[in-house]
């Protein structure tokens, strides 16, 4: 016989899936309800994630650090002055603490209907890059000089392309499971900005978008047939890129026999490699290390591997957990954000900075061959900082006004145990 059922309303405690996913699926109206007509706030309606602030704050001020014990011998021989990098790193950590700050403060829903005018704005600055108009270093033109500053386009690429695949996702919801309108157009739309990163050369973050779009057309349910075809091409042209690219197959080739090379074109990621080796367990102390004196450039792309020497295998696997931490908290706020667009632009967001930090690291250790990615918040660069700056403010606004359900507990009844529903009751 079923279990008899009172009037009274039973509430059953949701499902772990269902409450963990729950800002997954939206109906239309609900989707774009809070997005097009909320009137945004000067400020976040909750408080802001300290864990996540502290963990910013954390890995800009190792930054500054790291970088003035990693540039002091080449800025005394080039400039004279061993504090040149480190006064303009102060400088770029100020502002961008100062821009986490005020991104902080916005409410991130009024990027909804800025996506296009962002987005247009990076495609004109990349077009103008690819046009001439850069400014050439280390033989690729991917600054822009803009009076005294110089900006690099590719890095606002990243954000600008979040903040576009979070507006389309979120708009278009159960759709983005058909090709021609939820995975077909951002496809074109990554593959347009990829392909002006190519031009300039910037192999690197071209990768970093290609995954950053298979990541979130992933999350947003779209078909995994769809994005393992599309992966599968993009290997292709990929590998099609290094091969008839003829610098860099020669770099493949110097990073497949590195010991043969280590004296001209795997020079770099040789000694980076002996920078970890040479630091042990707990690294040689800041300030000691030699391969200063060996690496070039080891304040910008290969910080990591002056991380690994002066302060071991422990100081490098503190860097990647704080990381792993920054991930995990933006992972938060997506998951208990307000509407669809917040809980994609969250989980954008912390991809971009777990794939640059993991790309990075895996150069620096010679497992990838050598890109020109930043470690984000560390290396040095105004660009590269005060973009990932901005992008945490917007990560640290939308966890402010992330927000949990109310947990109902069951309803007792006289009897002791908790009321089901008859219906999911087995007959006798």
């Amino acid at each position: 016989m079923r279990a008899s059922t009172t009037s009274q309303p039973t509430v059953g405690k949701p499902s772990g899936v269902r409450v963990t996913l729950r800002n997954a699926r939206r109906t239309v109206g609900l989707q774009l309800a809070t997005p097009l007509d909320a009137r945004p706030s000067a400020q976040a309606s909750g408080s802001l994630d300290t864990v996540l602030a502290a963990t910013v704050v954390a890995l800009v001020g190792f930054g500054v650090i790291i970088v003035y014990t990693a540039s002091a011998v080449q800025a005394t021989v080039q400039y004279h002055d061993p504090q040149f990098f480190l006064k303009r790193q102060v400088v770029y950590a100020s502002l961008g603490l100062l821009s986490t700050w005020a991104a902080s403060r916005i409410d991130y829903r009024r990027l909804y209907k800025l996506t296009y005018p962002v987005l247009a704005l990076v495609g004109a600055l990349l077009v103008a890059c690819v046009a001439g108009l850069g400014h050439s270093g280390g033989g690729a033109a991917r600054w822009l000089a803009i009076g005294p500053i110089h900006v690099q386009p590719a890095e606002m690429a990243k954000v600008a392309l979040v903040i576009w695949l979070a507006y389309s996702l979120a708009k278009k919801a159960e759709r983005v499971k058909t090709f021609s309108v939820g995975f077909l157009p951002h496809l074109i739309v990554a593959g347009a900005f990829m392909l002006l990163c190519l031009k300039q050369p910037d192999f690197g973050s071209a990768v970093v978008l290609l995954l950053l779009t298979f990541t979130m057309l992933f999350v947003a349910g779209a078909k995994l047939g769809y994005i393992l075809g599309a992966s599968i091409v993009g290997a292709a042209f990929g590998a099609a890129a290094i091969r008839f690219r003829e610098y860099r197959y020669e770099r493949y080739l110097a990073w497949l026999h590195m010991d043969q090379h280590r004296q001209d074109l795997a020079y770099q990621p040789f000694q980076s490699v002996m920078s970890f080796g040479s630091g042990g367990p707990v690294g040689l102390g800041l300030g000691r290390g030699l391969q200063t004196l060996y690496l070039p450039e080891a304040h910008t792309d290969f910080v990591a591997a002056i991380v690994g020497e002066e302060l071991g295998f422990l100081g490098v696997g503190m860097l990647c957990c704080t990381y792993l931490l920054l991930v995990a908290r933006g992972v938060r706020a997506a998951l208990r954000a307000p509407d669809d667009f917040g809980a994609f632009l969250a989980f954008g967001l912390s991809t971009m900075f777990g794939v640059q930090a993991l790309v990075n690291l895996a150069v620096a250790l010679a497992i990838l061959p050598t890109k020109g990615l930043t470690l984000p918040f560390v290396s040095f660069g105004g660009s590269s900082l005060l973009v990932n700056c901005v992008a945490a403010g917007i990560l640290l606004n939308i966890s402010a006004q992330s927000s949990d359900p109310p947990f109902v507990p069951p309803q007792v009844g006289p009897a002791g145990p908790p009321q089901v529903d008859s219906a999911m009751e087995p007959t006798a």
